[in-house]
């Protein structure tokens, strides 16, 4: 514990070149992430491969661990859209003079030290690094064990950039795997500003139990997608479907269909045709089982409490059916993790109606939450979505990773 304690001295004595440096110099590390990870990719994939060994192949978690050339290209540009985002520092919000001559300006600062724990997502690592490094904060990495090899191997690029630019490796840190150094970043008051937990529900209600430094919950999204009694059909099972099946194991997937009960008769056997199509397990009540029962949907099974509020990660999904739109709205508040919520409807009023009163992130009228995401809403990467009120909502991404300072300047004031 003691040299780890000792790490994070260094890394919080190295936050303050980092804040002190122009965007320009920042934008020049980024540049050499970028290419490196374009120059290395070949050893990249070796080291995630190797994790790769070690997970079962059918593992839910595989395709958030699994690099692909496509996508360390992607990871790669994900970079340089950092460099092109407006710098969050230094940045006046507002500026006034008091009647006794003090000039007082509130700016943006970097946070500071961020601390960051993840699971299984190893490009989390270069997008976590990158926006710190971009808004001038030092950052504490502690991925997963099963993420291992390619968080090591992305991290030695990083400091190689880093190095290449005169800054001090010490500005992004790597922990150690083992279970019992996270109570130890959890604690480090005096050295980590703020924690960010990345992963499952069990690892954010760790985080919410244990940490002393301040938090905020990125991760958990048990998201729901209504289909109403006016909405068109075709749509809501494009909708649905891209919701459910383009990539189940990210947080924006979908994870509960909740359907009127005038329409579940005529929506339900349509819905099930592509969902077979890709294996997809579902969760039904009793009124949806039987409307798939007679379809003979294959993969159904009757669906208990604790297939609702469930974020499946996979290829499966709940279904419920219900009376009204305030029965919609009074399950989704029950089960929600005010991540990502859905209304596909003709009706504006019923609608408008969802939007304003479902409590979540954010709130979709006629299209997939599969869009909650840092760079679909133009904000470049993302450390995460937030689920949480207080600082940052939704897509936690580069504007986020600052706090506010006042500064005074007088002429010799006192009170």
């Amino acid at each position: 514990m003691s040299s780890i304690l000792a790490q994070f001295q260094r890394t919080r004595f190295a936050a303050s070149s980092l804040a002190m440096a122009s965007g320009e110099s920042r934008n020049r590390v980024l540049a050499s992430i970028a290419e490196l990870i374009r120059v290395n990719s070949s050893e990249i994939l070796r080291e995630n491969q190797q994790d790769l060994d070690q997970m079962a192949i059918d593992h839910p978690m595989r395709d958030r661990l699994l690099l692909t050339q496509d996508r360390l290209d992607a990871l790669a540009l994900s970079v340089l859209s950092v460099m092109q985002l407006p710098d969050p520092t230094g940045q006046v919000l507002s500026k006034k003079m008091l009647p006794n001559g003090l000039d007082l300006s509130k700016i943006t600062v970097p946070l500071g030290v961020v601390g960051v724990i993840f699971e299984s997502r190893p490009n989390v690592t270069i997008d976590v690094a990158s926006l710190c490094i971009r808004s001038g904060n030092a950052v504490v990495l502690r991925g997963g064990s099963d993420a291992f090899h390619t968080n090591t191997i992305l991290v030695k690029l990083i400091h190689l950039a880093l190095e290449k630019h005169g800054f001090s490796t010490d500005l992004v840190y790597l922990m150690p795997t083992d279970r019992v150094h996270v109570t130890t970043l959890l604690t480090a008051v005096k050295y980590i500003d703020v924690i960010i937990p990345r992963g499952s529900e069990a690892l954010i209600q760790r985080v919410r139990k244990e940490s002393l430094v301040p938090t905020i919950e990125t991760g958990a999204g048990v998201c729901h997608t209504y289909v109403a009694a006016s909405a068109d059909l075709a749509m809501a099972v494009n909708i649905v479907v891209n919701a459910k099946v383009s990539r189940p194991s990210v947080c924006n997937s979908l994870d509960t269909i909740v359907v009127h009960q005038s329409i579940a008769a005529e929506f339900l056997p349509l819905v099930a045709e592509p969902l077979k199509a890709h294996l997809v397990k579902i969760y039904a009540d009793s009124a949806a089982y039987r409307t798939l029962e007679e379809v003979a949907y294959p993969f159904l099974e009757k669906a208990t409490e604790s297939d609702f509020g469930r974020e499946f990660l996979d290829f499966a999904c709940s279904i419920k059916v219900v009376q009204d739109l305030p029965e919609a709205i009074e399950h989704i508040s029950s089960y929600s993790s005010r991540h990502s919520e859905a209304i596909v409807s003709s009706d504006e009023k019923e609608a408008q109606f969802f939007l304003s009163t479902v409590d979540a992130a954010a709130v979709y009228w006629n299209a997939s939450t599969r869009f909650t995401d840092g760079g679909e809403f133009g904000l470049g990467t993302e450390i995460g979505i937030s689920t949480q009120k207080l600082h940052a909502r939704g897509p936690f991404a580069l504007e986020k990773l600052v706090t506010e300072k006042w500064i005074g300047i007088g002429q010799g004031q006192i009170r």
